[in-house]
């Protein structure tokens, strides 16, 4: 949401607890990841769709009639447990179904799709925030829990094509990812913590969003429109960042993006007024396109991980 921080912030809490509760956030949906990609297999994709989503509504529900820390902590736990369900579930879900009508060579061409238009749906949704929040900060909360109730009937629509398997020694299988994407492929190693180096420091820049605009005291109606114009730059970035990659390589690519990333924080830092605004434009432009996209256009998952751990995981671990 383009207002948490002024939501947060008018419950008592500060930026030191608001990166709190984003941690813990984190931590549980790193931490459910694999064991949930497991369950993703075993149980049923769509039924683990089905639960992230009704967890997840608990979580809205939870934060809109809350106002303390501790509350906040257990809405955020919910909300993680609800997102580690659904991650992973629904792109193996929508790959299952490109196998069942032989079309599994265009998956990564839908799974960027359905990246577009989530970037799309949260620039426009952020203005629609903004306004909202004009008349009440917990306003877009309720309109949230609405939303977020849609997504249950909605996954109850799904058709899952994959059968149910058994898995068998699940620790053994995730040593095995650990193993191979760490010590083995030794490229694919890199790949990931790059990609995890990147994704920390363009989330964290994405978080000081908010607690800058506040700084330079934009109004509240203008807190939507900012954050929807840096997220439509994400949208149109991620349709021409293989471009970018192609022409200047990958080597040249990640070198580039190494030193911008760190001069936009220098800059950021020492512009604490209105051109900051311009610079976080250029900062979503050049590194919150989806390069983890990329990073999956450049593997052969059937010939590589498929053979090792189920397609859930597989999801997971890349994305």
């Amino acid at each position: 949401m383009p207002i948490i921080v002024l939501f947060y912030e008018e419950n008592g809490l500060g930026l030191k607890d608001i990166f709190l509760l984003k941690s813990v956030y984190s931590i549980v949906l790193v931490s459910l990841d694999i064991p949930t990609g497991y369950l993703a297999d075993a149980w049923g994709r769509k039924n683990c769709l089905i639960t992230g989503c009704i967890v997840a509504f608990g979580g809205y529900i939870c934060y809109s009639l809350s106002s303390t820390f501790y509350a906040f902590f257990i809405a955020e736990i919910l909300l993680g447990i609800g997102q580690s369900l659904v991650s992973g579930a629904d792109s193996a879900l929508l790959y299952d179904t490109m196998l069942h009508y032989d079309r599994e060579n265009e998956y990564l061409k839908y799974e960027g799709k359905v990246t577009m238009i989530g970037n799309f749906s949260e620039a426009f949704a952020g203005i629609f925030g903004g306004l909202l929040a004009t008349f009440s900060l917990r306003l877009p909360f309720y309109c949230q829990i609405l939303i977020a109730f849609i997504g249950i009937p909605a996954a109850l629509t799904l058709q899952e094509f994959n059968v149910k398997t058994k898995i068998v020694n699940p620790l053994a299988n995730i040593w095995k990812i650990i193993r191979y994407s760490l010590f083995t492929n030794k490229s694919l190693c890199y790949d990931i913590m790059f990609s995890g180096i990147i994704g920390a420091a363009t989330l964290t820049m994405a978080w000081f969003v908010q607690p800058v605009l506040m700084k330079i005291e934009l109004p509240t109606a203008l807190f939507g429109i900012v954050w929807t114009v840096l997220n439509l730059t994400v949208g149109i970035a991620a349709l021409y960042s293989d471009k970018l990659n192609r022409k200047l390589g990958e080597n040249r690519t990640y070198t580039l993006i190494l030193i911008l990333i760190a001069g936009g924080y220098l800059a950021v830092s020492f512009c604490l007024n209105y051109f900051s605004l311009f610079l976080f434009f250029l900062f979503f432009l050049f590194f919150l396109a989806d390069i983890r996209l990329g990073l999956l256009q450049s593997l052969d998952l059937n010939s590589i991980f498929l053979r090792i751990v189920p397609e859930s995981c597989v999801n997971r671990l890349l994305c």
